[in-house]
């Protein structure tokens, strides 16, 4: 196979030449085509929506905040997923959309879907939209351990 094709560029040598070249300027434009940015943004499209709830349980957040909302974004064009994480006082719920969807149109959906979802709530907590940000600042989490086998934290 490999004889056969050494054969044929040794016959052809012009049309090797006419293909090198083809795929050189092709290749020349390609490049051209690819856009080029100092920091690009290679996060997901998302927004996010904190909401608040003081002195409340991670268990009464997820029941009355995070799942109620979840279930409202999931009915918002676009969206590819939604994902909702209850913390001590706090519900954190990330909506994912497709990548050809602006980013400011998807945060107006957002806004106008926790509209009609905060009849769903209990009084007194009011979802609100995150930052204008990408994914990728969500990167470094800790975790508290003991210096030690035996000992704990307060030790």
């Amino acid at each position: 196979m490999l004889n056969l094709l050494i054969r044929f560029c040794v016959r052809e040598p012009w049309l090797v030449l006419l293909i090198a070249v083809g795929l050189s300027v092709g290749g020349w434009f390609a490049y051209q085509a690819v856009p080029i940015d100092a920091i690009p943004n290679v996060g997901e499209n998302q927004v996010i929506v904190l909401t608040p709830w003081p002195g409340r349980s991670p268990k009464d957040i997820e029941d009355q905040v995070t799942y109620p909302l979840s279930v409202s974004l999931l009915a918002v064009p676009g969206a590819e997923s939604v994902r909702g994480k209850s913390m001590f006082g706090y519900s954190f719920v990330q909506v994912t959309f497709k990548d050809e969807i602006d980013f400011y149109w998807a945060r107006s959906r957002v806004a106008e879907q926790l509209g009609s979802a905060a009849s769903q709530l209990p009084d007194g907590v009011v979802p609100q939209l995150g930052p204008d940000a990408t994914g990728l600042g969500q990167i470094y989490y800790y975790v508290l351990r003991p210096p030690a086998e035996g000992m704990s934290l307060a030790e």
